[in-house]
C-alpha cells in the first residue's frame, strides 16, 4: 500500500474522533450534559416537530384588508380637508386601490388641488398620487404599490412582536416566530399538545373599543334609513346579530389599557375580564359617571358589540368589566389579547402542521427501529458477500451515521421524521461505494500480474472518480432541494446532502486507512477468501443483444405511463390541492370508521374519506379543500375537533389554504427540475453530450414510469413524492455513471471493440456492484417500508423500492442503447490522451 502524509491521516482521524465527540451529547438527557465542563460538545440535534409534538402554524397579513383600511382612511382625510377649506364636492368613493369624487363647482379645481397637495406629498402616510382630471371638476386619486407594500411590512413586523407576546402568555415554552415571504409570519411551538387555544388568541385581532350609543334612533331603523355621519350600525355577537347605532368615535381605545385579568362577575356568575384603564381614560369616564351614571355604552371586540353596560355597572374605580356571552376559555384568551396589545391587521391562518407528543415518541421510536434492522440486514449482507472487508465497510457505516448526526449537531439543522428517512436511504446508497471499492479491488488483483499493495492502490485511484461523480450529484440535488423546497423536502434533503458528504470520506478516505492497516499487519499476497462476489467475474451476459425489444418495451410502458399520468391524472395530497389531513387514535377501543362518516357527512364538509392505519384504532381522515379560503379550512378542523374529540385523540393534523397549496405546487416543481437539470449539467460537464443525452433519457423514462406507478396503485402525490422522485432520479443517475465511467475507461483501453461488446463487457464488470447495490438499498427500503410507522414514510419507501427496480433497468437498457443509437466511439479523447491502443490479450481478456 502507499504511503500516506502523516498529515493527511492525523486530519482522517481527528474528523472521525470529532464526529464521536459531536454525536455523543444526543445519547445523555440534558440534565447529564448540564454537569459537562464547558469545552465539551453540549448541542444535540434539534429535533422537528413531528419527532417531539408541536404545532407549526402559518399566519398572514391579507393585503386586501390593508388595502380597505387605508382607502377609508385616505377617504377621510380627503373630507376634511375639503371641508376644512369649504369646498363642496360630492360622490366621494373608492374601490380597490381608487378613490373618486366630484366637486360641486368646477371652478374650485386649483383650490381643492391645493387643499389635497398634503395629502398628495411623496412623504404622505396615505402616500395617495392624483391623476389627470376630467374637464367637468371631477378628481381621482389612487394608493399607490409601494405605500401598500410599505404597509404590508410594517404589520408584519408589529404583528409578530404582538405574536410573541400572545405566545408566551399561553404556553410556558420558548416559540420559534419568523417572517416568511410576502405578509406571512410562521409560529413554531415545540411540546404543543392542543393547538387551538393558541390559534384562538392568534386569529384575533383584539381590537376593543369603548362607544357611547347614539340614541337618536333605534338601530333597526339605522340600518334602513341613513344614520348620523358621526355614528355607525355595528352588530352584536348574538344570534341573531342585533344591530347598534353607535358613536365613531371611540371613549376608550386599545391604547388606554394597561393591564387585563379573567374574572367571574359576582352578580351573575359569568366569565367577565377586568382591565385597567390609564388616568387619561379615566379622566374622560369620570364626568360622565358623576353626572349621568345610568348613560349607556357598547363595548366593541373587532368591530363587534359584547355588550351594552350602563357607565354605573362597568365602572369600579380605575377598572373596567368586559362582560357579555362568552365562555371562560374566551374570557382568558380575550384577557391574553388585552394584555399583549391588538394586531395592526387582522390574521389568517394559511398552513398548519401540528403533531401530538405521543405521534412523535412512535415516530421516533419506530424510525429508530426501522434504522437499526435496515443497517442489521445491510451489514449481515455486507459480511456475507465480503467477509472481513464486510466488516470495514459496516465500520465505516457506523462512523458515516455518527458523523450525519455530528454535522446535523454542530450546524443546528433539525431533524424531521423525513430526515430520519435519508439517513437510512444513505444507509442503503453509502454501501454502494464500498462496493465499489471492493469490486474493483477485487478486478485489480485478478486481472494485474503486479503486488497486491500495488493492486490495491490502482483499485482506490481509479474507483474515486465514481464515488465522487455519485456522491457529488446527490449533493447538488440534495442542496438545491434544501434551497429551494420546503417543510417535508427540505428535512430529507438536509440529511440526504450531509450523507453524500460523509459516504466520500468514509467510503474511500476511511476505508483506505483501514484496510492499509489490515495490509501492513498481515502482509498477504492475495484478498481475502471471505470475498464471495467472484461468481459475478464469470458473468458474460449479452445484454445488447436484446436492447432493441427491452428498449422498445420500456418506450411503451413510459409512453403508457405518460398518457395514463395525462389521461387520469395523479391524486394530489392536501399539500397541491388544499384540505385538510388528521390522523385519530381511539381513546378506548378500535375506531369506528362507520361513525365517524356517518358524523362527518352531518358538518357538510364535502367528501370525506376515512380510511384505517395500521393499528385497529388508527385511522386518518381526508377533508378535501373548502373552496372558500384559508378561514373555511380551519373551521373544518374546528368543526371535526368538537365532534370528535370526546373519543379520539387527534394525534396529527395538516391544514393547507388553498394559497399555501399553489405556492407548494410551484415550489415542488421548481426544485424538482432544477435538481435534474443541475444533474444534467453535471454528467455534460463530466462526460459529454452523448453520455448526458443517454442519461436524460434514462432519467425520463424513471420519472415517467414511476408517476404512471402513482397513478395506477392511486398513492397520494405530496411532498413525500417530489423527495422519492428525486432520489429515485438520483439512484438511477448513480447506477447510469458507474456504467459509463467504466465504459469510457473501456474506450480508451479497447478501441476497436464492437461498442455493442464493450457495453456488454462494462457492463458485467460492473453486475455484481450493480446487484449488491439494489439488494442492500431494497433492504433498507424494506425495513423503512415495514417498520417506518408512519403513511408518509411507508409512501416514500414504496416509491423507491419501485424506483430501485426501474433505475436499474434503465442504467442498463436505456442508457446503454442510447450510446449504441449516437454510435459513442472516443477516439478524439483517445488521441488528446495519448493513450496507448490495448493489446490483443488485453482486448481479449476485457471481452471476456
Amino acid at each position: 500500500m502507499p504511503k500516506f502524509s502523516p498529515l493527511k491521516n492525523a486530519v482522517i482521524w481527528l474528523v472521525v474522533l470529532a464526529g464521536f465527540a459531536f454525536a455523543l451529547p444526543n445519547l445523555l438527557p440534558e440534565e447529564q450534559l448540564a454537569g459537562w465542563p464547558r469545552w465539551l460538545p453540549h448541542r444535540q440535534v434539534p429535533l422537528g416537530l413531528d419527532l417531539q409534538g408541536g404545532a407549526d402554524i402559518t399566519l398572514k397579513v391579507s393585503r386586501e384588508d390593508i388595502v380597505a383600511e387605508r382607502l377609508d382612511a385616505a377617504i377621510d382625510a380627503i373630507s376634511r380637508a375639503l371641508r376644512g377649506a369649504d369646498i363642496g364636492y360630492t360622490g366621494l368613493a373608492g374601490r380597490g386601490q381608487v378613490i373618486q369624487l366630484r366637486l360641486r363647482d368646477a371652478a374650485k379645481l386649483q383650490d381643492a388641488r391645493e387643499a389635497l397637495r398634503a395629502l398628495t406629498a411623496p412623504d404622505n402616510e396615505l402616500v395617495l398620487a392624483a391623476e389627470p382630471s376630467t374637464p367637468e371638476g371631477a378628481l381621482r386619486f389612487h394608493l399607490t404599490d409601494e405605500a401598500i407594500d410599505r404597509r404590508v411590512a410594517e404589520s408584519v413586523s408589529r404583528s409578530t412582536e404582538v405574536i410573541r407576546r400572545r405566545v408566551g402568555e399561553v404556553v410556558p415554552v420558548e416559540p420559534a416566530i419568523e417572517r416568511r415571504g410576502d405578509g406571512r409570519v410562521r409560529v413554531q411551538v415545540p411540546g404543543l399538545d392542543d393547538p387551538q387555544p393558541l390559534k384562538d388568541v392568534l386569529s384575533q385581532r383584539g381590537t376593543v373599543s369603548f362607544h357611547w350609543l347614539d340614541l337618536s334612533m333605534r338601530g333597526e331603523q339605522a340600518v334602513d334609513q341613513r344614520p348620523p355621519a358621526s355614528s355607525e350600525v355595528l352588530y352584536s355577537l348574538d344570534d341573531p346579530p342585533v344591530p347598534y347605532l353607535v358613536e365613531k368615535r371611540a371613549l376608550v381605545g386599545p391604547d388606554d389599557f394597561l393591564s387585563a385579568q379573567p374574572v367571574s362577575d359576582p352578580s351573575t356568575g359569568e366569565p367577565a375580564v377586568d382591565v385597567t384603564l390609564k388616568p387619561e381614560a379615566l379622566s374622560r369616564i369620570a364626568p360622565t359617571l358623576q353626572a349621568d351614571a345610568g348613560r349607556q355604552f357598547a363595548i366593541v371586540l373587532d368591530g363587534q358589540v359584547v355588550s351594552t353596560p350602563t357607565v354605573a355597572d362597568a365602572f369600579r374605580g380605575d377598572t373596567a368589566r368586559i362582560s357579555g356571552t362568552m365562555s371562560e376559555e374566551g374570557a382568558n384568551d380575550l384577557a391574553v389579547v388585552l394584555r399583549a396589545g391588538p394586531l395592526p391587521v387582522s390574521l389568517t391562518v394559511i398552513e398548519e402542521r401540528t403533531v401530538g407528543p405521543e405521534f412523535g415518541i412512535d415516530a421516533i421510536e419506530n424510525g429508530l427501529k426501522a434504522g437499526l434492522i435496515a443497517a442489521l440486514a445491510v451489514a449481515a449482507c455486507m459480511v456475507g458477500f465480503y467477509g472481513f472487508f464486510g466488516l470495514v465497510a459496516v465500520a465505516a457505516l457506523v462512523v458515516n451515521v455518527v458523523l450525519i448526526i455530528a454535522v446535523l449537531s454542530l450546524l443546528g439543522v433539525t431533524l424531521t421524521l423525513p430526515g430520519i428517512a435519508g439517513i437510512i436511504l444513505t444507509i442503503g446508497m453509502a454501501v454502494d461505494s464500498n462496493v465499489l471499492i471492493y469490486e474493483r479491488l477485487r478486478e485489480e488483483a485478478r486481472n494485474s500480474s503486479e503486488p497486491l499493495r500495488k493492486a490495491l492502490d490502482n483499485g482506490f485511484s481509479r474507483v474515486l472518480k465514481s464515488i465522487l461523480d455519485a456522491n457529488l450529484s446527490i449533493f447538488a440535488a440534495g442542496a438545491l432541494l434544501f434551497l429551494l423546497g420546503s417543510g417535508t423536502i427540505r428535512g430529507f434533503a438536509a440529511t440526504l446532502a450531509i450523507g453524500s458528504i460523509t459516504t466520500i470520506l468514509t467510503a474511500h478516505s476511511l476505508t483506505r486507512r483501514l484496510i492499509r492497516g489490515w495490509y501492513r499487519r498481515r502482509r498477504p499476497r492475495h484478498l481475502p477468501r471471505g470475498i464471495r462476489t467472484g461468481f459475478f467475474a464469470e458473468a458474460d451476459m449479452r445484454f445488447m443483444a436484446i436492447r432493441n425489444p427491452v428498449f422498445i418495451l420500456m418506450a411503451a410502458l413510459s409512453l403508457s405511463a405518460f398518457v395514463v399520468l395525462v389521461g387520469v391524472g395523479l391524486n394530489m395530497g392536501a399539500d397541491f390541492k388544499g384540505g385538510s389531513l388528521v390522523e385519530l387514535r381511539a381513546k378506548t377501543d378500535a375506531a369506528d370508521i362507520a361513525d365517524i362518516r356517518a358524523r362527518l357527512d352531518e358538518l357538510n364538509l364535502g367528501e370525506a374519506r376515512v380510511e384505517r392505519l395500521g393499528s385497529p384504532r388508527d385511522v386518518l381522515v381526508r377533508i378535501p379543500s373548502q373552496d372558500a379560503g384559508d378561514n373555511a379550512e380551519q373551521t373544518a378542523v374546528t368543526l371535526l375537533r368538537a365532534e370528535l374529540e370526546d373519543e379520539y385523540v387527534l394525534r396529527r393534523v395538516d391544514v393547507v389554504g388553498p394559497a399555501v397549496s399553489g405556492e407548494l405546487t410551484r415550489a415542488g416543481t421548481i426544485a424538482l427540475a432544477a435538481a435534474m437539470l443541475a444533474i444534467i449539467l453535471y454528467v455534460g460537464l463530466r462526460f459529454g453530450w452523448r453520455f448526458a443525452v443517454g442519461a436524460i433519457v434514462a432519467m425520463l423514462c424513471d420519472v415517467l414510469l414511476t408517476l404512471g406507478f402513482l397513478v395506477v396503485t392511486g398513492m397520494e402525490f405530496n411532498l413525500v413524492s417530489i423527495a422519492a422522485l428525486l432520489t429515485i432520479v438520483c439512484y438511477s443517475l448513480n447506477d447510469t455513471m458507474v456504467v459509463y465511467d467504466r465504459i469510457r475507461e473501456n474506450l480508451l483501453r479497447y478501441r476497436r471493440m464492437p461498442l455493442s461488446v464493450l457495453i456488454d463487457t462494462s457492463i458485467n464488470q460492473t453486475l455484481s456492484r450493480t446487484v449488491l447495490t439494489a439488494v442492500t438499498t431494497a433492504l433498507a427500503l424494506a425495513a423503512l417500508y415495514l417498520f417506518g410507522g408512519s403513511r408518509l414514510v411507508e409512501s416514500f419507501s414504496a416509491i423507491l423500492l419501485f424506483g430501485v427496480l426501474v433505475g436499474t433497468l434503465s442504467s442498463i437498457y436505456i442508457a446503454g442503447p442510447v450510446l449504441i443509437l449516437f454510435n459513442r466511439r472516443n477516439n478524439r479523447l483517445d488521441n488528446e490522451l495519448g493513450e496507448p491502443e490495448a493489446t490483443p490479450e488485453q482486448t481479449a481478456r476485457g471481452a471476456s
